[in-house]
């Protein structure tokens, strides 16, 4: 027997990615390749330090995430590196287990990531509401900028497990003397980072690598008393990084919400990047492939001494609007980080930590997503607004997995409230109405009752809209007209059996109109088609009522075939009716 295996999507998307690839699309990898180099390089050392690890750890990270992670991943244009939204979680980590935790966690992340891509479950970062991914993005630029208040002002404070106790801290403890020339290092960092761009040639210019140029230049020549990254070293495996020793059965256990935590920002991050880049481009991201990318690239950086990566927006958009065509891009970007590791070390261990502070901190104001926000504000979308909140205030307080869980938990409240909100309007038959309107009509019956429904018939909605039907009735014919209704569930389905006895009962008759084909579908599943027989069914409000009225006869033929009329065809009822709003 000959076992077939398919070609690996990886080997399938180089294919298509290199087809036709020549010198003229290598210079142009070259060129955006060298400038997210200079862009990164200031990037990787400040999240090597947030991370609570090393500048060199950082620096390790983006080159060999730059390099493997961006040779599998599901796109050419994805560059991943460590980030500020990764740095603000591995900080808590790296405070509570040490660096050893801080591996542990991101090689356990790394398997999981990969898993998630093995079994094709990209599409779980769907199900996370856009005001949930807004609010703990917010929340984690709150943290980074907490994080680095103490290197801005050039003092050390005692560390803490979240962001929120360590603003506490700031007011309850009496500050450290601050260090003048940090806070002057920072401040002209965030200066140039803000004012450079804003400068019509000098827009694309890498503002981050000439602030902290600048700073590095006066503090080394003016002799500034500041705190400096410290040696870097000439090689990509660190002296400090894992050992399957580490493998501690306790430590894992002790680790794993952690690891979720790391693997759920890290898989929504890339996947995040993927998609936005993707409008950018045209090109279509993997996103299984992706997550397999990021999880190899994961379970290998801690073996290196580095810390845990994602795919980077920042760096995707320099590189894309840089003239980047393939992932060459981001290799080459990972060699020429590894040729300023090795041949600019030293000028690299002399710059201020209150440098690397403001770049972060414009990291942190621009990783909000302003426009967002405002749309929130401006339109009064005061239910976002309140998941964006809370998710934000939960990711500084606690830790992502729960601020994600919490945002999710409350959106999913929000939704239910709003599709629970059920309207029922009620109006007898205004014959004389539709005979104006062209109908047929060979009998006037009285006791014909047509009740509008719109909205969604859920559990939560039952006892409400059965209530709302039973204070119409007793009626002679009852008609629902149930166009406006996307989705019933069990609970409402056998509701109408209720409503077809008690009609029964009286004497009367149920008619349905406008089913949607999901819910025709479900009445058919539990036998309430059975139950009311083929006849009790109609397209529209309006054939049920000519059904009654000419005795089973339909002689208008053309509105019993229109599909282009408005929810119930034609305005048949009379001025004034029963509106019963069932609220949530």
């Amino acid at each position: 027997m000959r076992l077939k295996f398919d070609t690996p999507a990886i080997w399938r998307i180089w294919q298509t990615e290199f087809s036709g690839y020549n010198r003229a699309l290598f210079r142009l990898d070259l060129t955006a390749g060298l400038t997210v180099a200079a862009v990164a390089l200031p990037l990787a050392l400040a999240f090597g330090v947030a991370s609570g690890s090393t500048a060199a750890a950082g620096l390790v990270t983006a080159i060999i995430a730059g390099f493997l992670i961006g040779a599998l991943s599901g796109a050419p244009y994805q560059i991943s590196g460590p980030t500020g939204a990764m740095s603000a979680v591995l900080l808590v980590i790296a405070q509570r287990h040490g660096l050893e935790g801080l591996w542990v966690a991101g090689l356990m992340a790394g398997l999981i990531i990969l898993a998630l891509g093995i079994f094709r479950l990209g599409r779980i970062i769907n199900f996370i509401p856009a005001p949930v991914i807004t609010g703990f993005t917010s929340g984690i630029a709150l943290i980074i900028l907490i994080g680095q208040i103490d290197n801005a002002l050039g003092i050390q404070t005692q560390a803490e497990d979240s962001a929120a106790l360590k603003v506490l801290n700031y007011f309850r403890e009496p500050l450290p003397p601050v260090n003048q020339h940090a806070i002057a290092a920072a401040a002209i960092v965030i200066l140039i980072m803000f004012l450079l761009p804003v400068l019509p040639s000098m827009n694309r210019a890498p503002a981050a690598l000439i602030g902290i140029t600048v700073v590095t230049a006066l503090a080394w020549t003016r002799d500034w008393p500041v705190a400096t990254i410290g040696a870097i070293p000439r090689n990509i495996v660190l002296s400090d990084r894992m050992s399957f020793d580490m493998l501690d059965p306790g430590l894992m256990s002790d680790l794993l919400v952690p690891a979720i935590s790391i693997a759920a920002l890290g898989s929504i991050e890339s996947l995040l990047a993927g998609v936005v880049a993707g409008r950018m481009t045209g090109t279509k991201l993997n996103v299984n492939q992706e997550l397999i990318a990021q999880g190899t690239g994961n379970i290998v950086l801690p073996f290196f001494g580095g810390v845990p990566a994602t795919a980077a927006i920042a760096r995707i958009s320099v590189g894309i609007r840089a003239g980047g065509v393939t992932r060459m891009v981001s290799i080459i970007h990972s060699v020429a980080l590894l040729a300023g590791a090795l041949f600019l070390g030293s000028a690299i261990a002399r710059i201020p930590l209150a440098a690397l502070a403001g770049v972060l901190i414009v990291t942190a104001w621009r990783m909000n997503e302003w426009h967002v926000i405002q749309f929130y504000v401006q339109r009064r979308i005061t239910n976002a607004m309140v998941v964006l909140v809370v998710t934000m205030l939960a990711t500084v307080a606690l830790d992502l997995t729960q601020a994600i869980m919490i945002g999710v938990t409350i959106s999913l409240f929000v939704f239910l409230s709003q599709v629970s909100k059920l309207t029922v309007v009620s109006n007898d038959v205004d014959w004389d109405r539709l005979r104006k309107a062209g109908f047929t009509i060979d009998k006037e019956v009285d006791g014909v009752r047509v009740v509008y429904v719109t909205g969604t018939l859920y559990f939560g909605a039952v006892i409400q809209f059965v209530e709302a039907i039973e204070n119409l009735l007793p009626t002679r014919v009852l008609i629902l007209s149930m166009r406006g209704v996307p989705m019933v569930d069990i609970s409402s389905a056998h509701a109408f059996e209720h409503l077809a006895r008690e009609q029964r009962r009286a004497g009367g008759l149920l008619l349905i109109s406008g089913l949607q084909p999901q819910v025709r579908r479900k009445f058919e599943r539990i036998g309430l088609v059975d139950e009311l027989g083929e006849d009790a069914f109609f397209w529209s409000a309006d054939q049920a009522i000519l059904k009654v009225s000419n005795n089973g006869i339909l002689r208008n033929a053309a509105v019993a075939t229109t599909d282009d009329l408005p929810d119930d065809d034609i305005d048949h009822t009379t001025s004034t009716g029963t509106i019963v709003t069932i609220p949530p």
